[in-house]
């Protein structure tokens, strides 16, 4: 664990450097795990000859700028594509991956004719492209609930986030699928709120006020340890960084981070600029909130690739997983909010 946070701090420290250093020849960074169990802090560059101090450099064909513009060409279409719902059937999401320098594009097992045509009709470069089999179908997740759960208008059901304030009001943070504007709130049968903003598709992000008499904590529960987890602050994990999440469906779930801004194609629309995990989630985990093991807050449980029937995604193993999250970052920016400290 020690080593582990050591090359953490590295990662944070270093992220920016390299970015700067390496101008347009810059193709990424992660924390990666060696086979005898230690980790390491990794940048890519398209040219040789880099060298950021203590990450291991790889040399890479493609920069980040490439692969981003080819992400973004593919998020284009999504927007406009007259027949995308029969077009994009079976394309789950698509994301830029640093490690396999590629834009990887998952899709359902019988998706990957949509998906080649979609690639195709883009008009991107297709040595830039990865295609990923995925099992289950892409879901959010708000049928139950999780973190502490709530209940939205006395019926549906989803999980706390982070306690919140903005210039005075006290409240949360969850996902935006889980209620909309004026939706009330209730927590152990009590009434406690309204969603004050909203947002989804598009984003998945929202807040809900709470009244005077319920006490905000700036912590975590872990359902495993039966403990409370403090929140410290907001500095974002990499890929490669290890986190765990809170839920009220499936408990308390680790793992890490797979990728970052990935497009999430969600049955009533995308979602831009999620974060994908290996991390196990269920139904009702929805606004859920995640932390790292230096516990800092990273995001709002969003939805995860669920098999046939089921109501997780636990049964897969971690390589075919796929939980989404919002960036708590860019919701606190949004709303105007700020974090609740433990």
């Amino acid at each position: 664990m020690a080593q582990y946070l050591r090359t953490e701090r590295l990662a944070a420290a270093q992220e920016h450097n390299a970015r700067r250093q390496l101008g347009a020849n810059f193709a990424g960074s992660w924390i990666e795990r060696a086979s005898d169990g230690t980790f390491r802090y990794v940048v890519a560059s398209s040219r040789a000859g880099a060298a950021i101090p203590g990450a291991e450099m790889r040399r890479v064909r493609f920069s980040m700028k490439q692969l981003d513009s080819a992400k973004s060409r593919l998020d284009d279409l999504q927007r406009v594509a007259a027949n995308r719902q029969q077009m994009l059937r079976g394309v789950q999401s698509w994301h830029v991956d640093p490690i396999t320098n590629s834009v990887v594009v998952n899709v359902a097992p019988d998706g990957t004719d949509n998906a080649v045509d979609f690639v195709a009709v883009s008009g991107i470069d297709t040595a830039t492209v990865r295609f990923n089999t995925v099992p289950g179908t892409i879901e959010t997740l708000a049928d139950i609930v999780g973190g502490y759960e709530y209940r939205v208008n006395g019926s549906s059901l989803c999980s706390i986030g982070f306690s919140v304030t903005r210039s005075g009001t006290r409240g949360f943070a969850t996902a935006g699928h889980c209620g909309d504007v004026g939706d009330s709130v209730a927590v152990s049968g009590q009434s406690v709120g309204t969603f004050k903003a909203s947002r989804f598709p598009y984003n998945d992000r929202a807040w809900v006020s709470v009244s005077s008499s319920h006490r905000l904590w700036g912590l975590v529960y872990n359902y495993s340890a039966q403990n409370w987890v403090p929140v410290r602050g907001s500095y974002e994990s990499g890929i490669g960084g290890a986190l765990c999440r809170s839920g009220r469906t499936t408990g308390w779930k680790c793992g890490s981070i797979t990728a970052k801004n990935v497009t999430v194609n969600y049955s009533v629309g995308a979602v831009y600029g999620l974060t994908q995990t290996n991390v196990c989630t269920g139904r009702g985990d929805s606004g859920g909130s995640w932390i790292t093991g230096s516990n800092q807050a990273q995001g709002l449980t969003s939805g995860g690739n669920l098999p046939a029937g089921s109501n997780d995604n636990c049964s897969l193993s971690s390589s075919q997983r796929q939980t989404y999250f919002e960036r708590i970052n860019p919701v606190l920016s949004a709303y105007g909010l700020s974090l609740v400290l433990g």
